[in-house]
This record gives C-alpha cells, structure tokens and sequence, in this order.
C-alpha cells in the first residue's frame, strides 16, 4: 500500500463528513440560517477546509441541493402504473411529514431556503435535474413537465403546512384517511388528460 492512500482516504471521510453536516444544516436552518463555521464545526474541521474543499458556501449549498434532490424520498423510482404513483408518492408524503417523524430531505431544505434569491435560482436547476424530471418522466399524456410542477406544488404545500407550520387540521389527521385524500387529488395531477373534444361544425 502506497504511503498517499491513507492519505486519499481521510480526504474522501472528511469531504463526506462536511457534506453530511451541510446536508443536515441547510436542511435545518435554511440557506441563511447557517453559515459555513457551524457547519465546520458539527464536522469537525474548521471553515477554512471546507472553503478548500468546496470553495464557498454557495458551491457547497449547489453539491448538497445536488446530492438532496437525487434521492427518490417521495417520488418512486419506477412506479407500475398511474394509481401506483398517486399512492406511493402520497404515502410517503403523509410518513415523512408526520410530526413524530424525525425525516429531513428535499422539501424541507427547498421550503427554508426559497427566501433567498441565488438558493432558489440553484433549487430550481435542481428541481428540473432530478425530482421533476423523475416526476415528469413517470407521466403520460401531454404537458407531463407542468403536471409534474402542479404534483410538485401539491407535495410542497402539504409539507409546509403539515410540518413547517404544523396546522391542526393536518397534524392531527388520520393517516390513512389523509393519504386517501392526498392519493385522489394526485391522480388529478397524474392521470393523462383526456384528448380535446370533437370540433362542432
């Protein structure tokens, strides 16, 4: 073993290391909530390491946009059918803004940081990257790209509502009975539109 491989691998633990503790701080406070030597500090470096390794605080918010929205949280992989999506997608919606649930993911760092002008520009190119497009490529139909932003929309009032704000009507729902309701105003969104109508003469 060379004497740089040790080396190569504490790099790649402490890159990693601050990208968690980013993921985790933006998630939590927002794009203006946290500045780069709180999260240094949760990975144990100090900031000017994570400015070596990422350059600057917005370059690092772009990597953990990049890394968030990647993950299919809500939005199933490859669902079977129409149903399946609506189901599937309210399901995991109505788990992960639960109040007893401890989830951090896409919903939450895109709600706390949509304030800021430049974090919104950056979701916005991360939204039409990864969750949008996996949403829009799961529709049929015509004018998938602005059903899949209306399914988007839906799923983004729900968790700020539900979890951010935390009104009663939602808190307190039943999960089953709100996943239903949820379920029927998705497929709205994801069943193919119907075709237009004969012309009349």
């Amino acid at each position: 073993m060379s004497p740089s491989t040790p080396r190569a691998r504490n790099a790649a633990a402490t890159r990693q290391a601050i990208l968690d503790s980013a993921i985790t701080a933006f998630t939590r406070h927002g794009y203006d909530g946290v500045g780069l030597r709180e999260i240094a500090a949760a990975a144990g470096v100090t900031a000017i390491l994570v400015n070596r390794y990422f350059g600057s605080k917005e370059a690092l918010f772009t990597e953990v946009v990049d890394v968030s929205f990647a993950q299919p949280t809500m939005i199933p992989q490859e669902p079977a059918d129409t149903a399946d999506l609506a189901v599937l997608t309210a399901r995991a919606l109505v788990t992960r803004t639960a109040p007893e649930a401890d989830h951090l993911g896409p919903f939450e760092l895109m709600l706390k940081s949509a304030a800021n002008p430049r974090a919104a520009e950056i979701m916005r190119a991360g939204i039409q990257k990864h969750v949008g497009a996996r949403f829009t490529n799961a529709l049929q139909g015509a004018h998938a790209e602005q059903r899949a932003e209306l399914g988007l929309a839906l799923l983004a009032g729900t968790w700020l509502m539900r979890r951010i704000i935390g009104t009663p009507a939602l808190c307190e729902a039943d999960p089953e009975q709100l996943t239903t309701q949820v379920t029927r105003i998705l497929a709205a969104v994801v069943e193919p539109p119907a075709g237009p109508g004969p012309v009349n003469a």
